[in-house]
């Protein structure tokens, strides 16, 4: 089975997230989190985490990129469980039993993302349109990597005090 696992190719998560996920942590879409929240009332760093972030399922931290991998089944179910509990003891869910039926749909859509070669970048798009929550997932070609130009560097605020996570 294939998984999307975040990737940092450079340091700028740990900019622009307020906690960024480890590189090589599973990752699942993570859009729950911000489910009946107003995006317009986010802070910075909330509004890139809306847009973008893939939710890391150890960190619980965000990612911009994801990479397709293989899981193996026991890893997979220990997805399933971490999400459930921190469905238990962030979200409200009574109890993990009740968690496990949406920790595990949560990493079945993840799964589903992944019909590419192992080690493909994906990336995410967020945003409220007219029906809700609008969910966008892109495949970074290898091959078009070098059109692109890097345009800007991320460097630390010196006045976020929040410092890197």
């Amino acid at each position: 089975m294939k998984f999307p696992r975040t990737l940092r190719l450079d340091t700028s998560d740990l900019y622009v997230f307020r906690l960024a996920a480890e590189p090589g942590e599973w990752a699942v879409p993570g859009s729950f989190a911000f489910l009946g929240r107003n995006s317009a009332q986010f802070d910075n760093k909330e509004k890139l985490a809306f847009r973008s972030g893939w939710l890391g399922t150890e960190s619980f931290g965000r990612a911009t990129l994801s990479e397709v991998a293989e899981i193996g089944e026991a890893e997979f179910f220990q997805v399933v469980e971490r999400l459930a509990r921190h469905f238990v003891e962030h979200y409200g869910a009574p109890d993990l039993a009740a968690a496990l039926p949406a920790a595990r749909e949560e990493a079945d859509l993840a799964a589903s993302l992944c019909d590419h070669k192992t080690n493909t970048l994906l990336a995410l798009e967020r945003e409220h349109g007219p029906a809700g929550l609008v969910e966008r997932f892109r495949v970074i070609r290898p091959d078009r990597a070098r059109d692109h130009a890097r345009i800007w560097e991320v460097l630390p605020d010196p006045e976020d005090s929040e410092g890197a996570g």
